[in-house]
Parts: structure tokens; C-alpha cells; sequence
């Protein structure tokens, strides 16, 4: 089978990479809610965030599977699939990142917000064990979220207790849509970039921007980037690494590129060997949000105010 490595330049076209192979020896038919795609779920974004829910499914559905989302069966569509297989970049990633986020939330103190930048599919918001007080906004197609959510809620999914789900439609996605659905850049946050379609590399570059804006000092900013994106530059000549740490400084992030054998080997797990399609990425951000430094600079006004009074008062 083949999974999309992310929308590619030209007419937003999907990039098909081959993710994993399969045991054929066991196979079966599944009966529950995968069915075959209708004529009208032809748009690309959609076949794209349906194939990633077919390999978390099966994933889910392995003997030894490396996380479980059993909401991922309602979006279909497919028919055969393995029951037996080796793990590939995508739920290995996926599996890295998951816990990532938990290892990381569970040490903020009071609101906690998670900024998914996703496929519209994205499960997270419901099969991961948030801390209270979670606020996860899912920025994403707005067509491929509705659609989902409304199967979710068929099914009966439901995010954990006293945690919110909040969507930013990815045509209207900035500073001031985020930051009227409550975001603020006064209080950690943490960002996961995974499936989200970037258009190209212009485009990716404001996305850091916004990010980079809106994130607090040591927030993370988490998650799989499409190599065809980096391939895009013209001329570059540098390692992808060296590449990419400059990339990522220009808008204040240190970024650490991790080695998707390195979490293979964490999780006892088998990495098909083949071309890589996306590059896994950690990055820390170095630089104060626009709220910090507007706060910043309230507290350094209202300071000399109080001492040009105290000065005015010994006069």
C-alpha cells in the first residue's frame, strides 16, 4: 500500500512514497467501518488524511502495535489488510511524538495548550491521556475536520475530562484567529506539525514565523517535515542537518533532527530500510512571544513612570 508524504507545489498534488511493506500470510477482511471510498471524497487532503488513518489502523490492529487508536477504524476507506507487518517512519513518528507531548504537558503547571497542526484527522484530542486543564487547538482543512468529527462523534469519541478541542480552519489560520479562540502567548505551549498541507517552502517559513510569534520562550515545536519540501531550495549545497539548523534559527528555534532508526531501536522496533520521505524534527524556542515581550514592556513603562513620580516628588 501507499501513504502520502505531504501535499506537494504544483496544483497541490498528493506525493505517494512507499511507507511500509506487508506480510502477506495472514490477511483478513474487515467488516466494521471501513468501507469503500465514495465518489465524492476525491478531494486530495481527504485521501491524504484517510491513508495516514488506514496505517494508524493498522498499526492498532498488529500483534505488537506501538500505540492504539481504535477511533482511526471510522474514517476508512479499506478493505485488506495485514494483520502481521514491520512498523513504518509514520507510526513510528507517530508513537515519538505522542510520547513526547505527554512526557512533556504533565510538567506544566495550570492551563496547558497544544497546538496540533494536522491532516484534519488527527485522534490525539481523544485517545491520549490529557492532563486536566488541556486546551488543544486542531488547526487543520476545515472540510477534512468536519467530516471527521462528525464520524467521531458517531462513534462516541469524546476528549478526556475537563479538557477543550478547539478548531482553526487552516484557510484562516493566524495570529488573530488563534488568538481568539483563547490561545495566549503568555502561557506554555506546545506545537506538533504532522500531516499539515504545506504548499511549499515560502509557506512553511511563515508558518515558523507564526510560531515563533505566539510560542513562549522554551516551548516546543514537534514533528515530521516532507523532504520534498527541503528539496525545494534551489541550490543548496549543505548537509540537510546544517540546512535545517540554519532554517530553523532564522526564527529562533534550535532544532534537534531525530533519527528515525534511533527510535526504531527504542521501541524494539524493525525500520524498513528505503528512501526517507519525511524528516522527524524536536524543536526548543529561544526567543519570547509577542505577549512576553508586550508584557515586558508594560512592566519596563509602568517602572519608569513610578520612578519619573518619585523623582518629581523630591523636586
Amino acid at each position: 500500500m501507499e501513504c502520502l508524504a505531504g501535499i506537494a507545489p504544483a496544483n497541490l498534488l498528493l506525493r505517494p512514497s512507499h511507507f511500509c511493506s506487508y506480510n502477506t500470510r495472514k490477511a483478513f477482511r474487515l467488516n466494521a467501518n471501513f468501507n469503500p471510498a465514495r465518489p465524492e471524497e476525491e478531494d486530495p487532503l481527504l485521501r491524504f488524511a484517510t491513508t495516514r488513518a488506514s496505517l494508524r489502523f493498522k498499526e492498532t490492529i498488529s500483534s505488537e502495535p506501538l500505540f492504539i487508536d481504535t477511533y482511526s477504524a471510522c474514517f476508512g476507506p479499506t478493505a485488506e489488510l495485514d494483520a502481521e507487518y514491520h512498523s513504518n517512519h509514520y507510526c513510528l513518528a507517530t508513537k515519538f511524538i505522542d510520547d513526547k507531548l505527554l512526557a512533556v504537558i504533565k510538567n506544566i503547571d495550570g492551563v496547558k495548550q497544544v497546538v496540533l497542526l494536522t491532516d484534519g484527522m488527527d485522534t490525539r484530542a481523544y485517545r491520549l491521556n490529557w492532563p486536566s486543564s488541556t486546551i488543544i487547538y486542531d488547526i487543520s482543512p476545515e472540510n477534512v475536520f468536519n467530516r471527521a468529527a462528525q464520524k467521531l462523534k458517531d462513534v462516541g469519541a469524546t476528549i478526556p475530562k475537563n479538557c477543550i478541542l478547539l478548531h482553526v480552519p487552516v484557510q484562516s489560520f493566524n495570529m488573530e484567529q488563534l488568538c481568539m479562540k483563547g490561545f495566549t502567548g503568555n502561557q506554555p505551549s506546545l506545537w506538533v506539525y504532522q500531516g499539515f498541507p504545506v504548499v511549499n517552502l515560502v509557506h512553511f517559513k511563515e508558518i515558523l514565523s507564526l510560531v515563533s510569534s505566539l510560542a513562549m520562550k522554551g516551548c516546543l515545536f514537534l514533528g515530521e517535515l516532507p523532504v520534498w519540501l527541503v528539496k525545494t531550495e534551489i541550490g543548496v549545497q549543505w548537509p540537510i542537518n546544517q540546512w535545517l539548523d540554519k532554517l530553523f534559527m532564522t526564527y529562533g528555534f534550535r532544532v534537534n533532527i531525530i533519527a528515525y532508526d534511533e527510535v526504531a531501536r527504542t521501541y524494539s522496533k524493525h525500520l524498513i530500510p528505503g528512501e526517507h520521505t519525511s524528516i522527524l524534527f524536536v524543536a526548543e524556542h529561544l526567543r519570547f512571544s509577542d505577549d512576553q515581550m508586550e508584557t515586558w514592556r508594560n512592566v519596563y513603562q509602568r517602572l519608569e513612570e513610578e520612578a519619573d513620580e518619585e523623582g518629581f516628588e523630591e523636586l
